[in-house]
């Protein structure tokens, strides 16, 4: 078998739906080795299945290195895959037994194998220039909101806004709208009728329209990055049917 055939039955959806059924399952395992009951029922199988599917991605991992060569690491999915399956191998005693519940991360794997996931992944990483700017408004608001808050109700209630750190969490729960209400802004309107002038402006700068924006930001990369793969896709369609319909004048003219 050469490169370039291994290359395509790598990238076949039947090795495709294997590597991700070996994923699945070693995800269980790895589940099922938190339970003291389950390990002391069939703890030997458990970790037979968990090395058998780590020999599985290695060998993966090595036919893809054999089949690409030098263009394997320029893709950010492998490198990924690469990564992921590196950690597992390393070994985990002594100081390093942190690794162990590192093994988990191979359940990534999947986001690298199924394209819809590999999707919605690229298209969170192209909406992190975007986000940027995003973020940068949110800490102005932040900072903005803490100095003011910190000011107004330090000196009733500095378990939430004695300090500036103090004040920022507690917007930041403010934002999140956990307990935000009853938690925290009712208290403070015990004291000062007038906050909700303070809090109902910036839950609605924050909660509502700064968070739908990076939603926003998010969803429109993922369409575009959608977009990009229909259309390499439809190209790579016309190519071939391009070279099919080229083959077929070539035999005419023979003929």
């Amino acid at each position: 078998m050469d490169r370039t055939t291994l290359a395509l039955w790598l990238e076949s959806a039947r090795v495709t739906n294997a590597i991700i059924a070996v994923i699945i399952l070693n995800a269980i395992t790895l589940g099922l080795e938190t339970s003291q009951a389950a390990m002391s029922v069939a703890g030997g199988l458990i970790l037979a299945v968990d090395r058998i599917c780590l020999g599985i991605f290695t060998v993966e991992i090595i036919l893809k290195l054999i089949a690409y060569r030098g263009k394997f690491f320029r893709n950010g999915w492998n490198v990924f895959d690469f990564v992921i399956v590196g950690i597992a191998l390393m070994p985990s005693t002594g100081g390093l037994s942190v690794l162990r519940a590192l093994r988990i991360l191979r359940v990534l794997r999947v986001i690298s194998v199924a394209p819809s996931l590999r999707r919605v992944v690229e298209g969170f990483v192209t909406a992190l220039p975007g986000m940027g700017s995003v973020f940068l408004l949110m800490a102005l608001i932040f900072y903005i909101g803490a100095v003011m808050s910190t000011k107004l109700f330090a000196s009733s209630f500095p378990e939430w806004f004695g300090d500036l750190g103090r004040s920022a969490y507690s917007l930041f729960q403010i934002m999140t709208l956990e307990s935000w209400s009853m938690g925290i802004v009712r208290p403070v309107m015990e004291v000062y009728p007038y906050a909700w002038l303070f809090f109902v402006p910036f839950i609605m700068m924050t909660t509502f329209a700064v968070v739908n924006l990076l939603v926003g930001l998010i969803v429109n990369s993922m369409q575009d990055a959608h977009a990009e793969e229909s259309n390499a896709a439809t190209d790579s369609y016309r190519d071939e049917v391009l070279k099919r319909l080229d083959a077929i004048e070539s035999k005419l003219r023979d003929k």
